[in-house]
């Protein structure tokens, strides 16, 4: 895969944390730290679209089941954990 050489603008803040994430020896350069950052957003959204038709079927499901005592963080966790189970996340 070819490399392209890209010219980006940060806050001081954002370049104070991309510093510290090389100086704790997680990444190598500040382009390392970048590529992995877009990686990570990528998977991201390719997730999206299988979390919603998720997280739409549940709210059907318990729309036809009833109340639940279920806080809506664990509601999410469930369909999380389903999700990785199915690979789908």
């Amino acid at each position: 895969m070819a490399i392209v050489k890209k010219s980006i603008s940060v806050t001081d803040q954002q370049n104070d944390w991309i510093k510290a994430q090389i100086e704790s020896g997680r990444y190598g350069n500040e382009s390392e730290v970048v590529r992995d950052l877009i990686r990570e957003r990528q998977l991201r959204e390719l997730d999206t679209p299988a979390a919603i038709k998720a997280i739409r079927a549940k709210l059907l499901e318990a729309e036809d089941s009833g109340f639940t005592k279920q806080s809506a963080e664990e509601i999410l966790a469930e369909i999380k954990a389903e999700l990785r189970q199915d690979g789908g996340l």
